[in-house]
């Protein structure tokens, strides 16, 4: 559900601009507004999960979707009526957490591994399938088209969790912390709208600075509190659980990388060739997805074909190695289609490892009535890079742009590429690093059984 709702984002800005008659800049609120509910909404959904409203979490959040693609549907000439029915979307990309927590109940051993890593790799890759299937819909049935899609995926998803997702209602019941989901929503709301908006408002702007102040201050606040809280939203001690600090640190510097090489390859597709670009139309950016999301859906394939000899410890590392060789190559080889078909599909199988292997260290190392809410709050992390990888590329393409001239130069994809080589290295290396933790970890917990 959270690969539909993000693919009926992006793709359909323009469009959306068009049909409503308002900016480029005020259309793009119809994707960060998503963002923005699913940053509330995600952590709510991970605390409902671990606790006995687990079953009637999910299908209010199904019903919300399928309503909010209705609203939006019927509402394509209306921005305020999209910019509800996106709101109301955005409930849907809280329920991966709850959905790897389910499976994290449900499936033990080797099995719960594989369905942990097929869930995680289908919110993390469907979106690249889902872009050029939006498109298509969008060009074909106009914008309510791909929104009626939205609706009848929602209500299939629907029916599928009524029959499918177990009762919980025999768990103790367990307090949520809505002070702390309070302060976290302001915080990380704050955050978000900032690093979105600093580009259009200037990053020195009254309204920049004091937007990132709030949000630091309130962030600080709601650690304190959490930490003295009988109850929290998220606990923070599971920090110190070698597996947990290395989902957090991976997803955070992971969704950094990743959403940098995916703005750089979409925006050089549609450059230009005088810019250094491909001079392509949207619909080639978005099929360019596809061999990324080939190369995830593949990549659990790989990892226990190397189980053998690689032991898990290192996968983090490999997979950082992997995306560093994939910026590589879009660095020397991406001015043209194969070139940049190789390394999406290279990307694709180091992102299908990152996200197929984080979510089983939380599974594994935390307990069932915690698994919800630390994977919801491991999602947040995710989309914090996210948002850090769109604003780092927008500084370096800027930086490299001519002043009169709205594309940046070949010189801006190549420093953008060779940052992002740089990320993943420090992904590979911190991920190592808190491997050697893991396995140091373990080893005094097997000498003192």
């Amino acid at each position: 559900m959270g690969a539909v709702v993000s693919s009926l984002g992006a793709p359909l800005i323009p469009a959306i601009a068009t049909s409503t008659s308002v900016s480029l800049a005020s259309a793009q609120w119809t994707l960060t507004i998503t963002v923005l509910v699913a940053v509330v909404a995600t952590p709510l959904m991970g605390a409902l999960g671990d606790g006995r409203h687990r079953r009637p979490a999910v299908l209010t959040a199904l019903a919300l979707v399928a309503a909010g693609s209705v609203i939006a549907a019927l509402g394509t000439t209306s921005f305020p009526a999209l910019l509800l029915g996106r709101a109301l979307q955005g409930v849907g990309l809280g329920l991966a957490p709850v959905t790897i927590a389910v499976a994290g109940d449900v499936f033990s051993g080797e099995r719960r591994t594989r369905t942990v890593a097929t869930l995680s790799i289908v919110n993390a890759a469907g979106v690249g399938l889902g872009y050029p299937l939006t498109g298509a819909l969008a060009q074909l049935a106009g914008i309510s088209g791909a929104y009626w899609f939205g609706a009848a995926a929602a209500l299939i998803a629907l029916a599928a969790a009524w029959i499918a997702v177990p009762s919980t209602r025999s768990r103790p019941r367990k307090r949520i912390d809505l002070p702390g989901a309070l302060l976290f929503a302001l915080s990380i709301t704050a955050l978000l709208v900032a690093t979105s908006q600093g580009a259009t408002w200037g990053w020195t702007t009254q309204r920049t600075i004091t937007l990132t102040a709030f949000a630091l201050i309130i962030g600080a606040f709601w650690i304190w509190l959490e930490s003295r809280t009988t109850h929290p939203l998220v606990d923070l001690k599971q920090l110190r659980l070698p597996p947990v600090l290395t989902a957090h640190a991976t997803v955070l510097l992971g969704g950094i990388g990743m959403y940098l090489l995916l703005s750089l390859s979409t925006r050089l597709v549609q450059a230009p060739a005088s810019s250094g670009g491909l001079g392509k139309t949207a619909t080639v950016a978005g099929l360019m997805m596809v061999p990324q999301s080939i190369g995830s859906f593949t990549a659990p394939w790989f990892s226990r074909r190397a189980s053998g000899f690689l032991p898990r410890r290192f996968r983090l590392p490999a997979a950082g190695f992997v995306m560093m060789l994939a910026m590589g190559l879009f660095t020397l080889w991406s001015h043209s289609i194969p070139g940049l078909v190789a390394s999406m599909l290279l990307a694709g199988t180091g992102i299908g490892m990152v996200f197929s292997t984080v979510p089983s260290l939380i599974v594994d190392s935390v307990n069932s009535d915690q698994r919800g809410s630390t994977l919801g709050f491991n999602q947040i992390f995710r989309y914090v890079g996210y948002s850090i990888g769109s604003v780092l590329t927008s500084i370096i393409l800027t930086a490299h742009t001519p002043a009169r001239s709205p594309y940046p130069t070949s010189s801006g994809y190549v420093v953008a590429a060779l940052t992002g080589v740089a990320i993943w290295g420090v992904v590979a290396l911190t991920s190592a690093a808190t491997g050697s933790l893991r396995s140091a970890s373990n080893s005094e917990g097997q000498n003192s059984a």
